[in-house]
């Protein structure tokens, strides 16, 4: 697989020095390079960037510029490009024969926004997504804390790639199951790969009772299908609202948490790693941990 790691911290300064009324339009010229799709559906770019989190192009912030150099000089592009790279050669070993798309996998990181507060207060100021597409996109907000974690971000979506390249993931008919345990195997894979510290801000925001009651809550509903029911049990009330889905009384993010419970309890009730796991259907891994899905 190759894996290619755009350099978007040279095209966003540049994007910054532009004037604001240019912006819009270089920002879309951006994004388009590394996926077409938008495009192609008539979507515009730039309300989808703004309304995930990305920073702002339509107003002049004296923060973002620094911000950049904040990241480049800490190296974090080459960060993600060594991480990827040593995650697909775990992966590799681990099962030889896996299955992934041939087309090289594409990093695209773009800089956040320090004044959304879902990126800022619950996600710890970074994120990734990726599911189906060879693109993983990462938005970050870098601060002292999260600066190491982005390159893990990108390991954990590349883990959801490949996931998906070997075992179905269909909007229609994915369960609450198989969504926290791609999430929870994907943390696991990052710890597998970078230790207990590069795991995701997100799957260590929720702990102790709170943590056990989520866990009850989601088991229970493990079979509930598509993808219109699943925020609330994988991302929790508050984003569930923000996106228009009924709360079901689930902390912030605590289906990373709850994925990672139940992967961990497959992990050592078979002796499989992480890696190993990647392929395996929900079904057994649930089974392995102990889960009943409800008929």
């Amino acid at each position: 697989m190759d894996i290619i790691v755009d350099d978007t911290a040279t095209a966003m300064a540049e994007l910054l020095t532009l004037p604001l009324p240019e912006r819009p339009e270089a920002l879309t010229r951006l994004l388009n390079a590394f996926d077409s799709t938008a495009a192609r559906l008539n979507m515009d770019l730039v309300q989808m960037h703004h309304q995930a989190g990305g920073f702002r192009v339509d107003r002049e912030d004296p923060r973002y510029l620094p911000a950049l150099r904040m990241m480049t000089d800490a190296g974090v592009w080459g960060r993600m490009r060594e991480a990827l790279e040593a995650a697909w050669r775990l992966q590799k070993a681990a099962v030889p024969g896996i299955r992934h798309h041939d087309v090289p996998v594409r990093a695209v990181l773009v800089l956040g926004n320090p004044d959304d507060e879902h990126l800022m207060k619950r996600i710890g100021g970074y994120y990734g997504m990726s599911g189906g597409s060879p693109v993983l996109f990462v938005v970050a907000w870098p601060t002292p804390e999260n600066l190491q974690q982005i390159a893990h971000c990108a390991v954990h979506e590349m883990h959801h790639y490949i996931r998906h390249a070997n075992v179905e993931w269909n909007p229609a008919t994915v369960t609450v199951g198989e969504h926290v345990i791609s999430e929870g195997l994907a943390e696991a894979f990052v710890r597998e790969l970078g230790g207990p510290g590069a795991l995701g801000v997100y799957t260590r925001a929720v702990s102790g009772q709170a943590l056990d009651d989520a866990y009850a809550k989601i088991t229970a509903a493990v079979g509930l299908q598509g993808m219109h029911n699943l925020t609330p049990y994988v991302l929790g009330d508050a984003t569930a609202e923000r996106m228009g889905q009924t709360p079901v009384g689930i902390p912030d993010m605590a289906g990373y948490a709850v994925g990672l419970r139940i992967v961990d309890a497959h992990l050592a009730a078979t002796g499989l790693t992480a890696a190993e796991s990647t392929i395996l259907p929900t079904t057994e891994i649930l089974a392995n941990a102990g889960v009943t899905v409800a008929a």
